[in-house]
């Protein structure tokens, strides 16, 4: 048993997604988050300059003397996560291949389709992933890069969304896909609206739930996972704290404490 805490990180408020699934699978853990907000969304960069930001990041984590990093960002686990995990001290979990998994277990049709941003399609870390496991699969890949600033701005409610959406999932609609991997950390924040456009025939892995149930089995596997106590939570972004705070609050659906203003030394 290790009561060292777990780090958690994104480009911005996607991966609270993330942390609530954390915070319900994992009650006794204590859980530190790192909102990049100053470089959000990751999506549009180069893998160069993901690698770099999630470098940092990770440092500050490890700093913090966490037990475990879980990258909660489809971009970062995409570009980054073979990085960090040769230059880290710790061990360090994406949501690439617990989503993958998932989708491969859900699909009855064998055609899966993965949202997800420019940088993620581009990697095709889902389809390499997918097809690792299933070979025969179709995946078809949709970029939605208008999906992270809905959600980061609180318009996944707005008409504007539902607009925007079902432009990006015609083509999905059209695939055949019967699952569909919301394949950024951002996009179960449109969960409900995507769900509706595509119909209760399309099942949706949220790789929230997945990775939770992955991170759960990791640390009792390596006997590391906290199990009495009272769990806790400490926030960092690395700009408008404040704001952060008011938006991890809706996400979590708690009171939780001030996040702390943490400019990244990158």
């Amino acid at each position: 048993m290790s009561k060292k805490p777990i780090g958690v990180f994104d480009s911005g408020i996607g991966g609270l997604t993330i942390l609530k699934s954390l915070r319900r699978a994992l009650p006794h853990e204590r859980l530190i988050y790192f909102g990049d907000t100053a470089n959000v969304p990751y999506g549009g960069k180069s893998k160069q300059a993901v690698t770099h930001l999630s470098m940092a990041v990770a440092r500050f984590l490890e700093s913090r003397d966490v037990k475990l990093i879980v990258v909660a960002c489809n971009t970062a686990s995409a570009q980054a996560l073979g990085s960090l995990r040769k230059q880290l001290n710790v061990p360090v979990m994406g949501v690439i291949e617990p989503g993958a998994q998932c989708a491969v277990q859900s699909t009855r049709n064998h055609k899966i389709a993965v949202l997800g941003t420019q940088g993620t399609v581009e990697s095709k870390a889902y389809l390499k992933a997918i097809q690792k496991r299933a070979p025969q699969t179709d995946v078809f890949q949709k970029a939605c890069p208008l999906f992270v600033p809905l959600a980061e701005e609180g318009f996944a409610n707005k008409p504007a969304a539902e607009l925007i959406a079902r432009e990006y999932l015609s083509p999905v609609q059209k695939s055949g896909a019967d699952t569909v991997i919301l394949g950024c950390t951002h996009y179960p924040i449109l969960k409900d609206l995507i769900a509706r456009i595509m119909g209760p025939q399309v099942h949706l892995v949220d790789s929230a739930d997945t990775l939770a149930q992955a991170v759960k089995l990791f640390l009792q596997e390596h006997h590391l996972a906290a199990t009495t106590g009272k769990g806790g939570l400490k926030l960092y972004s690395s700009d408008a704290p404040k704001k952060f705070t008011a938006s991890a609050q809706k996400v979590l659906g708690e009171q939780i404490p001030q996040t702390v203003l943490k400019k990244l030394n990158a």
